[in-house]
Order: structure tokens, then sequence, then C-alpha cells
């Protein structure tokens, strides 16, 4: 029963406690929640915030404290659980089943559904139109843009009868358009009076579309605060808990020599079809070429064909005008050339999950070693000042990096290839999932590898940031290149309109 007196949430977190052996990930987390409300959460790396989403949505169950649901406490065992009592998540990797149409995702794990896949798909138009959702229920998920796959979740969790959703990330790999375009959904979900938590690491997203906001820091709940009354900056302070400068520095590129140029590469995938078509671009000493482009627009296949990891069914890679296609990685990176890679899974590529930092650290420098015997202790002081530097979050240089959080494991990746002073530094995706403190670290690493002439790759999801950093932006759609302009003379709409396939005047 609610407590006379006491304001009814659609959802409350009373002093919330979740411990993983010594490490306390929760402490005593309150948060709230109304229906008709959009709420931010907003924290560091590590700050608590997938824990307490994770036992909202019935992963995880809490050591102590207490979950209101309008006002009465209820005990979320799983998943079902959570649908049951309204709470429905959109995870940041869309859980779809690419070879089933949406109407069959969205039904999927209905209990008890009987009805003919005509009223199914009456129902679900029914209920896209409630919230200015459009989706055809006939489309296979496999054929579907980012946005549409977004929409079938949404309207998955919606179908099932979910009031209060939460969303991890939601804009990640969208263009501007779509994320223009989910917000109006959100705040069409809203008027309906659904309760939203939307978990973001951009603050200008934050701002624009949360009504509270709520800090979470080294697993505590600072501080509870309304949109309105804040801006970048002091949202910025309560989650580091010191004043930190939000200025992305563009040093400019001092008389700029190319010495990376790609020529005419083409590169498919698997089932045949090209993941790169026909592509050329130049690296420039001393310059940060930033890559736009929704997700699967080739940028993974590109990094792995520069890296020698894939074969290109054509074209060249010119170092130093010297052609470094077909050859092996290690040789591509004795030539100069180190990639930073962040895959989905961040231990996919470049490290070993059951080592340390200082094997990891090894890995890219025992065949240097004079002698039979592998020297541990440079690579013991190089992984110790990695964690001096950036900040790392590890009990000790040895601790297995499957155990550091995703952020972390994504700065032992940096800046172990920073340190291995490269002259091509190609980096893909560096600050995904880091906080606002730790990418902006990362942004100023970048600008000292500028300083000292290395030629830099940067592929992001982030468009403001993109402008802000690099010099100029190569824009990918489908595998081709739409656009090469000058970052100081462009916007994030025209990058947004060259992301969904319309090309640019002129390459630059």
């Amino acid at each position: 029963m609610a407590e006379q007196g006491r304001e009814v949430y659609a959802i409350e977190c009373r002093e919330i406690t979740k411990a993983f052996g010594q490490v306390v990930a929760n402490d005593k987390i309150n948060l709230n929640v109304k229906y008709g409300e959009i709420l931010a959460l907003l924290g560091e790396n590590g700050s608590g915030k997938t824990t307490l989403m994770n036992m909202l949505s019935g992963i995880y169950h809490p050591d102590s404290g207490q979950i209101f649901i309008k006002g009465r406490e209820v005990k979320i065992n799983s998943p079902v659980d959570a649908m049951k009592l309204g709470i429905g998540m959109i995870h940041q990797h869309f859980k779809l089943v690419d070879a089933f149409r949406a109407m069959d995702n969205i039904v999927l794990g209905t209990p008890g559904r009987k009805e003919k896949s005509r009223d199914m798909s009456e129902k679900i138009r029914k209920t896209g139109e409630a919230y200015g959702l459009e989706i055809e229920p006939e489309k296979y998920v496999s054929e579907m843009s980012v946005s549409e796959k977004q929409t079938v979740e949404i309207l998955k969790v919606l179908y099932k009868g979910a009031e209060i959703l939460i969303l991890d990330e939601p804009t990640a790999v969208l263009t501007p358009q779509e994320t223009d375009r989910l917000f109006a959904i959100l705040r069409k979900m809203k008027e309906k009076g659904c309760a939203i938590i939307i978990i973001t690491h951009k603050l200008q997203e934050v701002l624009s579309i949360s009504d509270r906001v709520t800090i979470l820091r080294k697993g505590k709940s600072i501080e509870t605060v309304d949109t309105s009354l804040c801006d970048a900056k002091k949202l910025t302070e309560l989650m580091v808990g010191r004043p930190v400068s939000l200025k992305i520095e563009r040093p400019k590129v001092p008389d700029p020599e190319t010495i990376f140029k790609v020529v005419d590469l083409t590169v498919r995938k698997p089932d045949n079809s090209k993941a790169i078509d026909d592509i050329s671009f130049e690296i420039r000493r001393g310059e940060i070429l930033g890559v736009a482009g929704v997700a699967g627009s080739g940028q993974k296949e590109l990094c792995e064909a520069i890296a020698g990891l894939l074969h290109a069914e054509k074209g060249a890679i010119l170092f130093h005008k010297e052609n470094i296609l077909g050859k092996t990685p290690s040789e591509i990176i004795e030539k100069g050339v180190s990639m930073s890679f962040v895959p989905e899974d961040r231990l996919g590529m470049g490290l070993v999950a059951s080592m340390g930092m200082t094997d990891n650290m090894l890995l890219k420098s025992y065949q240097k070693g004079k002698g039979p015997f592998i020297q541990r202790r440079p690579a013991r002081e190089l992984a110790q000042r990695l964690i001096d530097k950036l900040d790392i979050v590890t009990p000790g240089t040895e601790t297995p990096v499957r155990l550091l959080s995703g952020g972390n494991v994504q700065k032992v990746l940096l800046g172990r290839e920073i340190e291995s002073s490269p002259s091509v530094l190609i980096t893909a995706y560096p600050v995904r999932g880091l906080d606002i403190n730790s990418s902006y670290t990362v942004y100023d690493l970048l600008n000292e590898q500028k300083k000292k002439n290395v030629a830099v790759m940067y592929i992001g999801e982030d468009l403001d940031v993109l402008l802000e950093l690099s010099d100029r932006i190569m824009v990918l759609c489908h595998g081709k290149i739409t656009g090469i302009v000058d970052a100081a003379k462009t916007t994030k709409e025209e990058i947004g309109m060259m992301m969904t396939g319309e090309k640019h005047g002129g390459l630059s």
C-alpha cells in the first residue's frame, strides 16, 4: 500500500544496495520517476547505472533496499516479472531476430498468444499510431534501417503493456534526423502518461529531452535536479565531483603532408556484398580525419582492411607511398600504423580477456625484446603509467582485463596503441560507453598525437564531437563516401544528410 502523505511515483527505488564480492556497485541509491515524465540517468563509468537498471529489469536482485511501483512494494525476480509490472527496457544493442518480420519480433514471448496474423498486425498498427510510431509489420528486420529496428524495439515493449520504459544509449547509432524523430516519439509517450528513464552520455540530449536528471557517482545517488535549472557544465561537475572543461581543442595543421592514402579500395562481406565500395581518401600529417556514418556503413571493414585483418578485392593502402595492402598485421604495426578499434565485444579485438594489463602490454612489444627471455618489467611500468594517466580503475596490473568495466577496457586498449608511438593512428569508437570526463581525456590524448605530427583517423558516433575535434570529416553510407568536408565549415544537419546517402557537392 502507498504511504499516506507521500507522493506516489511510477517507480521508486529506496536505499538500493548491490555488491559483487568486495565491490559495492550500488550503495543506498534513491531514484524515482513519475508518470508523464522523462528522467535522465547520468554518471561516470562504474557509477552503478547499469547495475541499477538491471535490477529494475529483473536481471539482478538488490541485496537490500526497496522498489515500489505505483506506491506498492514489489519484488522483481526476473525480466518476466518486470514486464508484468509494466517495465520495459530498450537495450543499446537490439534484441531482434533478423530473419523474422517486425510483427513476429514484437509478439515474440507474449504469453497465451492466440490472435490471428491479421489481428496482431492491426493491433501493432494501432499501438504505433497512438505513439507516433510508424512501422510495416510485415517487413523483415534484416531489411530495416537502424531507426526502424529501434522503433520495433519500442513497439515490442509497448505491445506487451509497458508503461515504464528504460532506454540505454538510444541515440548512439542514430543520425541527427533520426534522433529528432526518436525524441518526438518519447515526448508523445510522455504525453500519453509513460514514465521514461533514459541513459545517455550526451549532455546536450539530456538537456533537450529530460525533465529531471539523477546523478550517480561511485555507486551513490548524488542529487536529482530539474533539467531547466542546469547546463552541461553543472551536470558534469555533479557527475565528476569537480569542475571539468568541456572545450575540445583543435590545433591548426602546420603545412600538412599526406602520409597515408587509400586508393580505390573495395572490400566484400562474407555474403559477397560490398562493405567498402571503391573509396579513396588521404590523411595528412598532424591532422585528425573524422569519419561519420550510421552503424554498418563499412567502418569495421575499413579498419580491418587497414590493419591487415581483412582481404581487399582491389585497391591500395599507401603509407609513405608504399603499398601496405596484403602485409601481415605485425608488418603493418612495424611500419608505424597503429589501430585502436572498439567493437561491440571490446575484448574481441586486441586484448586477451584472461590476461592482466602487463601481459596485454607485452602482446605489442615482446617481439622487440633482446635474448630468449621476456622482459616483464617495462610492460608492468607501462601498465602502471597508463593506470595513472588515464585513471583506469583496476585492483592492479595483473588483474584480468575481463574483470574491468567496459570503459576501463577501452582506456587500456587506446592507451597501449598511443604508447607505441605510431605515425598513423586509426581509432574507431574510442569513447563508446565512456563517461564525459574520460571522453575528454581521450580527446586530449588524440590532440597530443596531432601535435606530434601523427596522422589520426577518428571514427566516432557523436557528431558534435566530430565537428569540434576533426579537421576534416569523411562520411560513409553503405560503403561509399558521400562527402569529405571541412569540419569548421559544415553543420551537423549537413553531415546527417550525407549519412543517409545524399552526396555532398565536393570533396576536400
